[in-house]
């Protein structure tokens, strides 16, 4: 079912168009024709079109910075629904004393404006720096007086001391893009590898030796036209993985002597252990020693682990800072029980070693960070790292950074197929699969009033990883969380409460009132049993032929349970129909069963999906199932007066 997704990262030896007569980085003058656009060519529902995109990269050898340029140029259909354009971010990187600077901006606003094209130059004063983390500054500033059917402009440079990885650039995003070029300009004596993935090919391409800025370089030039705009789809982890997209990485210099840096996991491995901030950290096994836990009570190996494990995470609060390598050390986290994801994972490598068991550090991509590049090993393609043990009772990882996690229940986060061993003797690639099962539970309990109004508590309580990810976004926006519910259902929830139980799961509770659950006709009472609970709308609804793969957390089971009192006086005219489907695999199930139990009726439903991911192919029996679903949670019933 899992496929190693090797084709998705490809050499540049794919078959391009090769340029004539094209000519890279020739920005072109402002077209007030532009302006006259009333839909895109390429998707006439697009709010916005990319008029032309370039983005430069090269290496000033007289101060041995790499110079990043990029240059946008906007059509603004539907203001309202291209906030991401209209309020601009410039992420800068820091570490320690080396950091990114920006240099050169320039940003306007065109108009028509009785037959005359007016520009708005994006003051000073819209722009500000927001501290997102310790290694990371943004710079965001908003464009004035923007318009359906302005245009937006943009320019600037970043001076960076950091060649050992370009950012990634996309090449296919949410918006079409006339034209879009990628330029890469690095001395013949700074060698990268240039990793393209995707399925686009460049209309014009460029990869030769040449001579610019007064010496030999290695150029990188990639042109494309009419790009439409990516189509994402539902239940994908994270559709950038399946994105034309272009990025580097320093491979060598030649200074006098040739100095590698792109290499296979075993040297990386190699290297990372004689880090100070990685394996020198490792080494400190008297910190180990000093903090191991009472374990008298352990009698496995995995026993050990898991007791272990639950000091390191109940004792320590994450700092929400991910990497590999550790930022103030295991010593100062000891002193003030807060660290960054490595210091957190790789302390409980060194205890869970210190007990006498096989355990070693694994580095990994997040979910968000993409997926790791298999094809040129690479540190760079990597921001967290993860405990490993091997113990009798099998192979098992952990991560400390959440309160919520248990042994093989990483937070979603960390499962993003692949993650890479690092063991004292060897590097080895290990395919991450989730197996541990997620539940989610809602339970409405209610009573129909007599004045035909229904009350009642709700709760909605999960499990494992889908209880991780509630917590997150509780903890990220806690107002936006509990709003959800009014939204989502259209109910007027009162005193919610949520909260972390002591096991780990995350429940919110709360009361309801709704006198809209109900149609009188005549002396009956038509009423859907499921209340607010049902399915409304069958997610898996993509018409055209599926692409990607089909993402869910976790395996899980969603059981939705109602019971609802029935007034005295009245009975039930025909109970609803149950209903189960089973996939022939059992990979898919589905039942929805109704009980009359004295005057309260019970109905539940419950889906069950057995694996974390499917291929493409699952995707019909997907579809006929949540439709059978969506059927049965819509059925209704009469209560008839006596």
């Amino acid at each position: 079912m899992k496929k190693i997704l090797l084709g998705a990262f490809c050499s540049l030896n794919v078959i391009f168009i090769e340029a004539q007569k094209h000519e890279f980085l020739d920005f072109p003058k402002f077209n007030d024709a532009d302006l006259s656009r009333t839909k895109s060519t390429l998707d006439e529902n697009a709010p916005a079109e990319i008029l032309y995109k370039s983005v430069h990269f090269n290496i000033d050898t007289n101060t041995g910075n790499l110079r990043k340029t990029a240059f946008y140029r906007v059509k603004i259909y539907d203001k309202d629904k291209v906030e991401d354009w209209l309020n601009l971010e410039i992420p800068l990187y820091q570490n320690g004393s080396n950091r990114e600077t920006l240099d050169k901006i320039k940003a306007f606003t065109y108009n028509l404006e009785n037959g005359a094209t007016v520009s708005t130059k994006v003051d000073k004063s819209s722009k500000y720096k927001s501290k997102e983390s310790k290694n990371v500054t943004v710079t965001k500033f908003a464009f004035p007086n923007v318009k359906n059917g302005s245009v937006i402009e943009y320019q600037y440079e970043v001076v960076s001391p950091f060649l050992y990885a370009i950012p990634q650039i996309l090449i296919e995003s949410d918006t079409p893009s006339l034209y879009t070029e990628y330029v890469l300009d690095a001395p013949s004596n700074i060698s990268y590898n240039v990793n393209y993935t995707g399925s686009l090919n460049p209309k014009y391409r460029m990869v030769e030796e040449k001579m610019l800025y007064g010496m030999n370089h290695r150029t990188y030039r990639f042109g494309y036209e009419n790009v439409k705009g990516f189509k994402t789809e539902k239940f994908v982890k994270n559709d950038r993985n399946f994105r034309t997209k272009i990025s580097a990485e320093l491979h060598s210099t030649n200074f006098r002597e040739l100095k590698l840096y792109s290499s296979s996991w075993e040297k990386i491995k190699d290297k990372l252990y004689e880090d100070e901030d990685f394996g020198g950290e490792l080494k400190k096994t008297k910190l180990a020693k000093e903090n191991l836990p009472n374990l008298s009570g352990a009698t496995s190996d995995l026993d050990k682990a898991n007791a272990i494990f639950k000091y390191v995470k109940n004792t320590f609060t994450w700092n929400k800072d991910r990497g590999i390598y550790t930022e103030d050390g295991i010593k100062k986290m000891l002193e003030t029980k807060t660290g960054n994801a490595a210091e957190m994972n790789l302390f409980l490598v060194m205890l869970l070693r210190e007990a006498g068991l096989k355990a070693d550090p694994m580095i990994i991509s997040t979910v968000d960070n993409g997926l790791i590049n298999l094809i040129s090993p690479s540190v760079a393609s990597t921001n967290f790292v993860i405990a490993a043990v091997n113990t009798k009772e099998g192979f098992h990882v952990y991560d400390a950074t959440s309160r919520q996690s248990n042994v093989d229940d990483l937070p979603p986060r960390d499962w993003n197929e692949y993650g890479i061993l690092i063991a004292k003797d060897k590097a080895q690639q290990m395919q991450l699969v989730n197996s541990t099962s997620s539940f989610t539970h809602l339970t409405t309990t209610a009573k129909i009033n007599d004045d035909g109004s229904i009350s009642g508590t709700y709760s909605d309580k999960d499990t494992g990883a889908f209880a991780m990810f509630a917590k997150e976004s509780y903890d990220e926006n806690t107002d936006k969380y509990k709003k959800q519910y009014k939204e989502n259902f259209s109910i007027d929830f009162n005193n919610i409460d949520s909260k972390v139980l002591e096991n780990g799961d995350f429940e919110s509770t709360m009361s309801f009132s709704s006198d809209n659950l109900i149609d009188r006709v005549g002396k009956k009472m038509i009423i859907n049993p499921m209340l607010f609970m049902n399915k409304n709308s069958n997610e898996f609804d993509q018409t055209e032929a599926r692409k990607f793969q089909i993402d869910f957390i976790a395996p899980y089971t969603k059981v939705k349970k109602v019971v609802l009192e029935i007034p005295d006086g009245y009975s039930i005219e025909e109970m609803p129909k149950s209903k189960k489907i089973v996939t022939d695999d059992k990979e898919i199930e589905y039942s929805y069963v109704a009980e009359q139990k004295g005057n309260k009726l019970e109905v539940t439903s419950s889906i069950k999906v057995a694996s974390a991911d499917y291929p493409k192919e699952y995707y019909p029996a997907f579809k006929q199932i949540w439709g059978v679903a969506s059927k049965s949670e819509n059925q209704v019933i009469s209560l008839v007066k006596k």
